[in-house]
């Protein structure tokens, strides 16, 4: 069986009282750190002059080749952090886009929130 259909949540938008755990969700940000030993990466993103950091479970991606500082798009799981304070995404799908004009990518991605919206299917919309 397929999981459920995904929708881009920015990164700031991941949040443990926003989106449920198990929620499938895509994202994207730069890799700014990878640890192979315990499967984990932490992407970044700005927004408003405040970093956001976003953890990720790779070990169902890897092997993969890893550019820090590139960015990438994640498709997978949210999982709440056993402390609590934050949330870890499982990744099913990780893809290096280094060179997307990402303030295109945001655009584009409100443009489709707008669309679901406009057509009643409330896939595109967040509760952030």
């Amino acid at each position: 069986m397929l999981p459920a259909t995904a929708v881009y949540h920015f990164p700031w938008e991941l949040k443990p009282s926003a989106i449920a755990e198990g929620t499938s969700v895509r994202t994207f940000g730069r890799l700014t750190c990878y640890r192979p030993e315990d499967s984990t990466a932490i992407l970044s993103s700005h927004h408003a002059s405040i970093k956001y950091q976003v953890s990720v479970q790779t070990s169902c991606v890897e092997p993969f080749n890893p550019l820090c500082g590139a960015l990438y798009i994640v498709l997978g799981e949210i999982e709440n952090t056993e402390e609590g304070s934050g949330v870890m995404l499982r990744a099913r799908v990780m893809n290096c886009v280094d060179g997307v004009d990402l303030a295109l990518l945001q655009k584009a991605i409100n443009e489709q929130r707008s669309f679901f919206q406009k057509s009643g299917d409330n896939k595109g919309s967040t509760s952030g």
